[in-house]
């Protein structure tokens, strides 16, 4: 039996690392003719992954930490298509969009709180731009349960949907009237089945553990109603509580929270569960069926971890269009503005609307690769990674190694000269393990208010 009150030391700010260096670090010294360079010297040869940003929600669930904007107004939902519109036509002056696309995701806010015939044109803006779709491209959207109908999904299936992430959070009511989102299990279980009746293979589902009145027992049932639905993958994410960065979770009673103990143990409890019910850990936060290729990808140490959580499709330049969405490159991120004023203002200039990005240095991209591959197979080839970089590993990473041995000495991780290796222990408490190797963390070490805690 785990103590996992002993664990609750590790409950401190940290990175998430869906980047690295993290977005704390990108500054408007990276700005649009940065980014326009990039686009010139970019290896033509790299295939695209594009992500596109529909922030509208009708309210707001007081746990998303997503950028949104809060609208009953159609008139707004309209004005946002146009610079779409804009958007692409100025992307396009600068990127070579026939560039071959493998990947497509539309991401929100809630992107079905677009109407159906919205929708399709966003699709068809996209599809006049980027023409060279690959014939096995995963393009992928996510989904409100409460606002998806019949003729949303024709239109997704027309345009080549064929991944699709459902939010659920919670199926506990209590839980659901604490966050501002009444999400009956038949709603959700309607909008799957309405999926998979039209060819959606691949279904994922998102919960989330330490959301208010949640405890062991509710989480537990929540858990089984969930995989009555026999999705594809499933998604339990740590709740981030940031009301520093979010208003609304200022609604959220702290006091309601479970202790980090708790949480531990239901994290602990959800793994045994998917376990035991046929799926794979895969990464820190995702389970998959065997035959997933997300699991197929850890077989081939080919799973990667970007801004959409993990992905087999590695080796793209990642293009962020809308509303703060964020672009990545070899060795740069770029993130367009927040502000929807200054957002269309560039739009309007004629310029890309980029607010902030990052040159990473050699550091950065060696950190980076280190920071990944721990995040994604909670494993590090040491060698090739030695090999890649032309280092010596343990010279290069002394202090990380240092760092280290507390959790080597509590059997949470092991170090030898070919692997960094964690334990089943040790896996969550992945991010706290690949902190050890960020060369930034002693920079906001003073800050209470960065990150969302680690447990």
């Amino acid at each position: 039996m785990i103590d996992f009150n002993k664990f609750t030391r590790y409950s401190k700010p940290g990175p998430r690392y869906t980047s690295y260096p993290t977005a704390l670090e990108f500054d408007a010294r990276f700005d649009t003719n940065a980014l326009i360079e990039e686009f010139a010297h970019q290896d033509k040869t790299r295939p695209l992954s594009l992500y596109f940003h529909l922030p509208f929600c009708r309210s707001a669930c007081y746990f998303c930490g997503c950028n949104v904007v809060f609208t009953s107004k159609e008139e707004k939902k309209e004005r946002y298509i146009t610079y779409i519109e804009k958007e692409l036509r100025i992307l396009a002056s600068h990127l070579d969009t026939s560039r071959e696309v493998i990947q497509m995701h539309f991401g929100g806010g809630t992107p079905t709180f677009f109407s159906p015939e919205q929708l399709g044109r966003v699709i068809d803006l996209i599809k006049s731009t980027f023409s060279n779709f690959a014939a096995d491209a995963e393009i992928s959207c996510e989904i409100d349960p409460r606002y998806f109908t019949a003729e949303h999904m024709d239109v997704l299936k027309k345009g080549g949907f064929n991944r699709i992430s459902f939010g659920v959070q919670d199926f506990d009511e209590k839980v659901q009237e604490a966050v501002h989102r009444i999400q009956p299990y038949d709603i959700t279980k309607a909008a799957i089945d309405l999926a998979r009746a039209n060819g959606i293979k691949s279904v994922n589902v998102d919960l989330i553990y330490g959301l208010p009145f949640q405890t062991f027992d509710t989480f537990k049932k929540t858990l089984e109603l969930a995989r009555s639905l026999d999705a594809d993958r499933f998604a339990v994410f740590n709740y981030a509580h940031v009301p520093w960065l979010k208003k609304t979770m200022r609604k959220i009673d702290e006091t309601t929270l479970p202790h980090p103990s708790v949480k531990l143990e239901i994290l602990k409890y959800t793994i045994d569960y998917f376990t035991e019910e046929g799926y794979k850990m895969v990464g820190m936060d995702h389970f998959a069926k065997p035959e997933d290729e997300l699991f197929k990808a850890i077989e081939k140490g080919e799973l990667h971890r970007n801004f959409q959580g993990y992905t087999t499709k590695g080796g793209a330049d990642l293009i962020g269009v809308g509303l703060t969405s964020i672009g990545e490159g070899v060795d740069y991120y770029v993130q367009n503005y927040k502000n929807m004023h200054e957002y269309e203002a560039a739009i309007d200039e004629g310029r890309l609307p980029v607010e902030r990005g990052i040159k990473l240095s050699r550091d950065d991209v060696i950190r980076n690769a280190v920071i990944m591959e721990l995040m994604s197979n909670f494993k590090l080839d040491i060698p090739r990674i030695e090999k890649r970089y032309g280092i010596d590993f343990r010279e290069y990473f002394k202090g990380s190694l240092e760092a280290l041995r507390e959790f080597e000495e509590a059997d949470l991780v092991s170090i030898s000269d070919k692997e960094i290796l964690t334990s089943q222990t040790g896996t969550m408490l992945i991010r706290n393990i690949a902190m050890a190797f960020d060369a930034y963390m002693d920079k906001h070490a003073h800050k209470q208010k960065t990150f969302s805690k680690t447990i």
